[in-house]
């Protein structure tokens, strides 16, 4: 499971005294038991597509703070939240590209918007960002 990696990822960066690594693990653990107790409460369990779109969310957030280094030109803030997002980007499974989205939506039987969106959810969470799946949909349609 994704999260007993992390977990053995946050003891290394421990040992290694790698404070960026350990900086994100802690970050990320912190986000994935909040989801567990918030699951736990509706009786459902975590599940690594879970775990994945936590990664995907928590990308989002560090991409948008690295824009922000950036702008004041905060060069060592830059380098270290980069480094966070290329350990994160390990962890999450192959993103199917624009062509593999067209080829799925061009092989189902209905391809109106709302069947189209609920296939990609259920079969292929974590595995696709659902704006592109949009995107690629209105250029078919």
């Amino acid at each position: 499971m994704i999260e007993d990696e992390i977990k053995k990822a946050n003891i290394d960066a421990m040992k290694n005294k790698d404070a960026v690594a350990r900086a994100f693990y802690s970050v990320l653990m912190n986000k994935i038991m909040l989801e567990k107790i918030a699951r736990r409460e509706s009786g459902k369990e975590l599940v690594d597509a879970d775990v994945s779109n936590i990664i995907q969310k928590l990308i989002k957030e560090l991409n948008e703070e690295k824009e922000n280094y950036a702008k004041v030109n905060n060069a060592e803030e830059v380098a270290n939240i980069s480094r966070q997002i290329e350990i994160a980007s390990k962890y999450l499974p192959k993103m199917l590209s624009r062509q593999e989205i067209k080829d799925i939506i061009l092989s189902l039987p209905d391809k109106t918007i709302p069947n189209v969106m609920k296939h990609f959810k259920t079969n292929y969470n974590g595995q696709v960002d659902m704006r592109l799946v949009q995107e690629v949909l209105k250029e078919i349609a």
